[in-house]
């Protein structure tokens, strides 16, 4: 398979349902992700809008590439849900911990999908995003959440300390993904896994929870699909850590 890497991280390029079965058992100490979501509308002619028409406000001329997976109806959604994270939790130590990215919309079929993959349903993380498009007479959309839990018993004895229920951080102002996650968040949700742990992203994207793994300390193995955010992912992840260790050496001199 093509990937790439450096020292603590690579990304492979290719299909999470095919990738993930090639890995030994009981690889990885955490699955941290952000799948597609596979909603922003309530009729199918909506859903199957571009992910850029979906998600973003930019115009067409300027519009970020659109990422594959993110067309399936509802049951096909949990159905693939379900088929990628029962093969991730063989790849998976146990007591391992998976956090899944979702919406309020598809916040119920992920769960059902992680249940029935086999992983013990442990709760939501609420990130706050601050802003949201005002609607008169509605409460605002300024959230989304993090749906974790583990692969079998997770004993409290691991060397992690307790972790805030909300995550407060402000979207991305410089995307290059349609979906980016915010790189301080990111730091923060990774701190689930033991120290020194590897992680797995099966739809890394932009390459921000592989980033901040090594930032943390951690390994992190990513799967991307895409071809231009494979390419983008690689790219981001390789320049900020060469940015990162030059400061290093700057500062140590």
């Amino acid at each position: 398979m093509e990937h790439s890497g450096g020292e603590k991280w690579s990304i492979i390029h290719g299909d999470t349902l095919q990738v993930i079965k090639s890995f030994q058992p009981k690889t990885f100490d955490a699955l941290i992700t952000d799948p597609p979501y596979a909603s922003g509308g309530w009729k199918p002619s909506e859903k199957n809008r571009t992910t850029s028409q979906k998600y973003s406000s930019m115009d067409p001329e300027n519009a970020l590439p659109d990422f594959d997976g993110d067309n399936r109806d509802q049951r096909s959604w949990t159905r693939w849900m379900a088929e990628w994270l029962s093969d991730a939790r063989k790849a998976c130590k146990p007591g391992a911990p998976v956090c899944l990215f979702i919406d309020w919309r598809q916040y119920p079929s992920i769960t059902d999908a992680l249940q029935w993959a086999g992983w013990i349903w442990r709760g939501v993380v609420v990130w706050d995003k601050l802003t949201s498009r005002p609607q008169k007479g509605r409460f605002r959309q300024q959230s989304e959440y993090i749906v974790w839990g583990s692969n079998g018993p997770m004993p409290i004895s691991r060397p992690v300390g307790c972790l805030p229920g909300v995550y407060r951080y402000a979207n991305p102002q410089n995307r290059i993904h349609v979906t980016e996650k915010p790189l301080p968040l990111m730091r923060e949700i990774i701190k689930i896994c033991v120290p020194g742990g590897r992680i797995l992203d099966p739809f890394c994207g932009a390459g921000t929870t592989v980033l901040a793994s090594v930032m943390e300390g951690y390994e992190a193995v990513g799967i991307e699909v895409t071809d231009a955010y494979y390419k983008l992912g690689v790219d981001r992840v390789r320049f900020a850590l060469e940015a990162q260790e030059k400061s290093e050496d700057t500062a140590g001199q």
